[in-house]
């Protein structure tokens, strides 16, 4: 599993729009800042958000949300345009909810409304941490090939997903990584540095627990494979499994308690949310 959504082929309902419009304003946000003599890392101050998020917005595979919207409009000079585009983008934001390959909108549902979301890794970093590079080369290079339609818009709708970092408030988060996993640099040396950077960034959150599940650990309850566990408003808690071409929303009280009890375990054999960010520093200090 390398982050939930990409392990099937492309579906009619997963084609509309929406990856278009936000390419177009991307390139559009791009020249008025070029035009305005700004950096990103400027716009990204002025507009209260990170330098990435400018760099990912502008190409693409970031949904550049309303707020920021309004908020760059009058940075850039851009004269009402981009505020004019607030309705389209918010339309757009929700024809993206159902744009997710049909096995997977259970899922993408689920996480997006949930109150509380459980990750464990064992291949990748989990998908609603990747960059745009890691997510990229994550997509680039699985087998049967992606065309390059097919990875933008599977790009766009995975970082779309991040934006439950955003909500307030905001759902319990945590996150347990095998080792492995962040020591495979994927896209390369560059994508790889800013993926650990990214990581340590999310793990300072005080909405994040991330830890890091040692490889030199003698025991491990969980040699199965990669799962999350998750908890929508008002409703039980629930799993969801993925292997390739396989994915599985499970709402069995008794399976679903089963996958509670690994991750509990887990949790207390891994190293602790500062062990971790400590290890990913040194890891950062080795690159």
């Amino acid at each position: 599993m390398s982050g939930n959504e990409e392990e099937r082929p492309e579906r009619p309902s997963e084609v509309d729009g929406t990856a278009h419009l936000f390419r177009a304003l991307g390139k559009i946000i791009k020249v008025l800042r070029k035009n305005a003599d700004l950096s990103q890392a400027e716009l990204a101050n002025i507009t209260h958000c990170s330098e990435d998020l400018i760099s990912a917005i502008e190409r693409g595979v970031r949904t550049p949300q309303t707020d920021f919207l309004l908020r760059a409009d009058p940075a850039l000079g851009a004269g009402g345009v981009l505020a004019a585009a607030v309705e389209d983008v918010r339309d757009a934001l929700a024809r993206a909810r159902v744009r997710h390959p049909d096995w997977f909108r259970s899922f993408a549902k689920a996480e997006a409304e949930a109150v509380a979301l459980h990750y464990y890794a064992v291949q990748a970093v989990p998908g609603i941490l990747q960059t745009p590079a890691y997510a990229e080369a994550v997509f680039r290079y699985r087998r049967p090939l992606y065309d390059e339609e097919t990875i933008g818009k599977r790009l766009a709708d995975r970082l779309a997903r991040q934006v439950i970092f955003e909500k307030w408030p905001a759902p319990t988060m945590s996150f347990v990584v095998e080792e492995s996993v962040l020591r495979r640099p994927l896209g390369g040396r560059d994508a790889f540095r800013e993926q650990l950077r990214h990581v340590a960034k999310t793990a300072r959150l005080r909405t994040v627990h991330f830890q890091i599940m040692p490889t030199d650990r003698e025991e491990h309850p969980a040699l199965e494979g990669a799962f999350t566990l998750l908890t929508p408003k008002g409703r039980r808690e629930v799993a969801y499994i993925e292997s390739y071409r396989h994915a599985r929303l499970i709402t069995d009280p008794e399976e679903v308690r089963m996958y509670t009890e690994r991750y509990g375990i887990i949790r207390a054999q891994a190293l602790t949310p500062h062990e971790s960010l400590e290890l990913v520093e040194k890891m950062l200090g080795e690159l």
